[in-house]
């Protein structure tokens, strides 16, 4: 049975090479920065965020995820003298009030770094990277940002998780079960006082992945993920605020997928949130802005495919971490 378990995991993750090959969140909403790198520096405080994901727990050699990121802003405009924005929005970032002050940021960069551990049965993925963006203001209301992360993809096979027939069996006998590989991803970022949209493109170069004789089977490959998203404020009272999003993936040799979310934040203390994940699951989310440098998110999928048989469904924290937030806002102000 052991056998038959881990060879099945084994399939699950090679099909998951061939499609799905980066890491999927939930709460992305409470950090958009992991998708499109065009977010760096979008606040004018040091963002830093710890994430943990476990998948489909109860299944054996489901994924694991977790993260690392931090982003700051540069420019002394942006960081030291944009009081006139920031005012409104220390109450309450997400308020009607701050919606209503709200003015675009002045031109500035942003520079930051991820590092992402992805786990699936006998395959794990170590993705290091770097990203800088460039913000603008287009009009009084409205900045657009690009942004560009440059990295590397380790890929990794233990080969004591992977029990075959045949033990010289050719697609991992004498192999390299560990590889370095260039990463790349690009994206742009718009964004106001009540609405965003952006898109992005990771693992833009294509890459050969192989563990054994390459002339022995097919090998798998990696291939570009384009992300679409978009994101509005409405405004159910002056202190409490709808926001939905949506997200399109799309990916090749898999057909199009899409995220649909909605956050309901009160003040700028709490926010609970619903989603929806195309044919994979439901989820409920809550987050909770313990102070100006601390802040919280936790969500749990109820799994909807064929694997809610034998899945007790997926588990994901958050932990947010405002450094240097030097006009204490409690919660992002130009990312939400």
């Amino acid at each position: 049975m052991k056998k038959i378990l881990t060879s099945f995991t084994f399939w699950l993750c090679c099909t998951t090479l061939l499609a799905q090959q980066k890491p999927q969140y939930t709460q992305y909403v409470f950090n958009q920065y992991l998708l499109n790198p065009a977010l760096s520096g979008i606040e004018n405080y040091t963002d830093f965020k710890a994430g943990y994901r476990s998948q489909w727990t109860g299944l054996n050699g489901a994924p694991v995820t977790s993260y690392l990121s931090i982003n700051a802003s540069l420019g002394q405009n942006f960081i030291y003298n944009d009081a006139t924005s920031m005012s409104a929005a220390t109450s309450n970032p997400l308020g009607r009030q701050a919606n209503r002050d709200y003015i675009s940021a002045p031109a500035h960069h942003g520079v930051g770094a991820t590092v992402i551990s992805d786990r699936a049965g006998p395959l794990t993925q170590t993705i290091v990277s770097g990203t800088y963006a460039y913000h603008i203001g287009i009009t009084g209301r409205l900045n657009l940002a690009a942004g560009v992360s440059v990295g590397a993809n380790r890929i990794a096979l233990d080969v004591n998780e992977v029990r075959l027939q045949n033990p010289d069996d050719p697609a991992i006998y004498n192999g390299n079960t560990s590889q370095w590989r260039p990463d790349l991803s690009l994206g742009i970022w718009a964004y106001s006082g009540n609405f965003y949209a952006g898109a992005s493109v990771q693992q833009l170069i294509k890459q050969t992945i192989t563990f054994g004789n390459k002339s022995a089977y097919n090998q798998g490959k990696t291939v570009p993920h384009y992300f679409f998203t978009g994101g509005v404020k409405l405004f159910v009272a002056d202190d409490v605020t709808l926001m939905p999003s949506v997200l399109f993936k799309l990916i090749d040799a898999a057909p199009l997928n899409y995220d649909v979310n909605c956050k309901l934040a009160f003040s700028n203390k709490l926010w609970v949130g619903v989603a929806y994940r195309h044919n994979d699951s439901k989820s409920a989310m809550a987050g909770v802005n313990i102070s100006s440098v601390i802040n919280l998110g936790y969500s749990y999928d109820f799994t909807s495919s064929n694997l809610r048989t034998v899945s007790n469904g997926t588990h994901e924290i958050v932990l947010g971490i405002l450094l240097n937030n030097r006009y204490t806002a409690s919660s992002p102000v130009r990312m939400w």
